[in-house]
């Protein structure tokens, strides 16, 4: 892949660029086995590269420049606008609606925030495309103020992008390092993007978590299916489960499933995608994953878990070790913290592992390790 921003120097996240794209999945293969090398017996299943551009079903943008210029990228050191509109690892989707945001920004004066001077109202624009070319747009404030305007707008913005499905407003009042704040204002009828996702469709709210690759992500789901499928627990726990991908892929009209979630707006979604499916023995809690495993009363066959870059954490694990559960499905996003979670699990044996090119150009990957007790 060719990038006119990195050869300028303008951007510079996609570390691996330049490098062919086999070599950057064989490079994070070779660094994941080297993290396992304590398990000689684990069996390697051929990585899963997908493609190498255009893959990033969402963008997460920050609005520079002014109001009548505004930028859509990044922020330089400095905290002024560097434009991103053509970046090539964005869908097709994604790319086509770019100017059309600029645009819209321009006619309903929403004065970009200045992060050095503290000033002004738009800070992101974070959206979302479904395989069926839907999007889902949320615009991220610092207040209520410029709400009205986007409303009165808002028709002509639907008109111009048809694709459009769901808009919000999120509102972050702090002046801190996060991309948004905890209320959201949804502006459309419609308040979920129906991710379509190997057979199944998938329902995301604004605040809620998917995979940014959806090619890697219906691999993801179909890997782990094959094997709880081979494995034929009687129940299953999804731990993470955010919108549901592993618990409702991994259902079966003989298996109980529990979904465990903290985003009360990706267990809404979860829930939907279960009733539409008909999938009856499947359910979804907002909660904790370590805390509902430590309260619960019996443990499954089976656990799925799909942590953020931080791994389960030292009690999750210990109560894993400890448990009666015969194998757990671990879907990492950072294979250290994964091998370290491993480390703390000793009787669990990694018995197969994948690597999943999740973040082409990056140095990030998923792995998915099937742990077995002997």
């Amino acid at each position: 892949m060719q990038c006119s921003y990195f050869d300028a120097g303008r951007c510079r996240s996609c570390t691996l660029m330049g490098v062919p794209h086999a070599e950057q999945v064989a490079g994070k293969e070779r660094h994941c086995r080297e993290l396992l090398v304590a398990y000689p017996g684990l069996e390697w299943l051929p990585p899963v590269a997908g493609g190498g551009s255009g893959y990033r079903n969402k963008a997460k943008m920050v609005v520079g420049g002014t109001a009548a210029a505004p930028t859509i990228g990044i922020l330089d050191a400095d905290g002024h606008g560097i434009d991103l509109r053509a970046c090539g690892l964005c869908s097709p989707g994604l790319l086509a609606a770019f100017p059309t945001l600029a645009e819209f920004v321009t006619r309903a004066n929403l004065t970009p925030y200045d992060v050095p001077g503290r000033t002004g109202e738009l800070k992101y624009l974070l959206v979302t495309e479904s395989p069926g070319g839907e999007l889902m747009l949320r615009f991220v404030l610092r207040s209520q103020e410029p709400v009205a305007r986007i409303r009165k707008h808002l028709p002509a913005l639907r008109a111009d992008l048809p694709q459009l499905a769901v808009v919000s407003v999120n509102l972050l009042p702090e002046h801190k390092a996060v991309v948004e704040g905890d209320r959201e204002l949804v502006l459309t009828r419609t308040s979920t993007l129906r991710m379509h996702v190997a057979g199944l469709d998938l329902h995301l709210r604004p605040q809620s978590f998917f995979q940014t690759n959806t090619e890697i992500a219906a691999a993801l789901y179909r890997r782990a299916s094959e094997w709880v499928d081979e494995l034929g627990p009687a129940s299953l726990w999804d731990l993470y489960c955010g919108v549901g991908g592993f618990a409702l892929h991994c259902a079966d009209p003989t298996r109980d499933v529990v979904g465990i979630e903290t985003s009360v707006e990706a267990v809404a979604g979860a829930r939907l995608s279960a009733r539409d499916a008909g999938l009856g023995r499947v359910r979804f809690e907002a909660g904790d994953a370590t805390a509902f495993a430590l309260a619960a009363d019996d443990a499954p066959d089976l656990v799925i878990v799909n942590p953020p870059r931080r791994g389960v954490g030292a009690e999750l694990s210990a109560w894993l070790e400890h448990s009666s559960v015969r194998h757990v499905i671990y879907s990492s996003c950072n294979a250290v913290s994964l091998a370290r979670d491993l480390a703390a699990m000793p009787s669990l044996r990694p018995r197969r592992a994948q690597v999943l090119d999740m973040f082409p150009q990056t140095t990030h990957y998923e792995v998915m390790v099937l742990l077995e007790r002997p």
